[in-house]
Order: structure tokens, then C-alpha cells, then sequence
């Protein structure tokens, strides 16, 4: 198999550390609810930190590893999974650290008016009356609902957060990249 292109991978956890003693790990997830880490039957692994933390795509990209996915379990929080070829805990404290990431053509349909949130990010963002309001940045979860953050997506500069609820989102356009909300631009 190909390595893909980390523009065509989503990271969705990384390695905290090694589970037990039959070469099991123990995986930090990036979403409280991590469907897609859980029926993955393969997983692509970087040891190398991120592209924004001063590493060259093309090492990075070399970094890549993919291991077939023997069991995966939501165990307190984390996920538990089992890969083939790593039998023993020193084979697993290896992996610690490493980023797990997953094609995005993997990932299980949504539901209608339902967001994989890394599909949001880099959406242009109008309110109702058509005046820009930026573009979504990131998507954060405060507990009770999304909370998507606006502005420049090349500097990161958030000027705005918004929830992202039915009452201020009207219409997302992933298609076309747009996300229009209820919502004024001096608030």
C-alpha cells in the first residue's frame, strides 16, 4: 500500500502509553466519541511531531507507519487497542507519543445536520445579512456544545467564537466550503 498524503490523513489521538504486558496501548483520543479510532481497521502512526512545530512535511510523510488493527475498546476514557506485529509492552512504550491518524475516507457516514468537525475547519462564514464573519479556525467542545472559532486561518488569529448550535447556525454547505449563522459581526 501507498503511503497516503498527510493532507488526505485526520489525526485522532495520540499514544499515552503501553497497556499491560501483551503489547496493548493505550490511546488518548482527540473527540469524546471516537467512532472513527474505534472501527478503524488500520492505523497509520508519526512519531514525528507536527508540521507547526518546525518539521518538514516530506520527514514527516516518511515518518508514517501503518499498522492493522487487531481490537480496538473504550477503556476510562481512553482506547485500548491491539496491533498486529507489536506482541510485547517494549514494543509498545515505542509508540508512545506517536500521533495516530486515519484516512478521512474511512471515517463512518454522517447523519443529516451532523459534522465531523474536521470537515468545519477552513469553511468560509457568513451571518444572514451576507457580510464575512472569517473563517473557521478550529472546533472546540465546552461540555454542553461545539464552539467554533473564527478569523484569519492563515495566522490563526481568532476574532470571534461562536456556538455551534441550531439557533445560530442556519445552513452548512460543506460542498462549497460555507457556513452561514445567525449571527451579527460586532458580537
Amino acid at each position: 500500500m501507498n503511503t497516503p498524503s498527510l493532507d488526505d490523513l485526520i489525526e485522532l489521538g495520540a499514544v499515552q502509553d503501553a497497556q499491560g504486558l501483551q503489547g496493548q496501548i493505550k490511546v488518548r483520543p482527540h473527540s469524546s466519541d471516537p467512532v472513527a479510532l474505534l472501527s478503524s481497521k488500520e492505523l497509520w502512526f508519526s512519531l514525528i511531531p507536527r508540521r507547526s512545530e518546525g518539521v518538514a512535511s516530506s520527514h514527516e510523510q516518511a515518518s508514517l507507519k501503518l499498522y492493522k488493527v487487531k481490537q480496538a475498546k473504550l477503556h476510562s476514557g481512553n482506547i485500548v487497542i491491539t496491533l498486529e506485529g507489536i506482541a510485547d509492552r517494549d514494543q509498545a512504550e515505542a509508540l508512545k507519543g506517536a500521533r495516530i491518524l486515519v484516512g478521512r475516507n474511512v471515517f463512518p457516514k454522517t447523519e443529516s445536520d451532523s459534522y465531523y468537525w474536521v470537515d468545519l475547519i477552513g469553511c468560509k462564514v457568513i451571518n444572514l445579512q451576507g457580510e464575512s464573519l472569517g473563517e473557521v479556525i478550529e472546533v472546540n467542545d465546552n461540555g454542553a456544545h461545539g464552539i467554533i472559532a473564527l478569523g484569519n486561518l492563515e495566522t490563526k488569529a481568532v476574532t470571534q467564537l461562536v456556538p455551534f448550535v441550531k439557533e445560530a447556525v442556519q445552513s452548512v454547505d460543506l460542498p462549497n466550503k460555507l457556513i452561514t449563522l445567525d449571527w451579527q459581526a460586532d458580537w
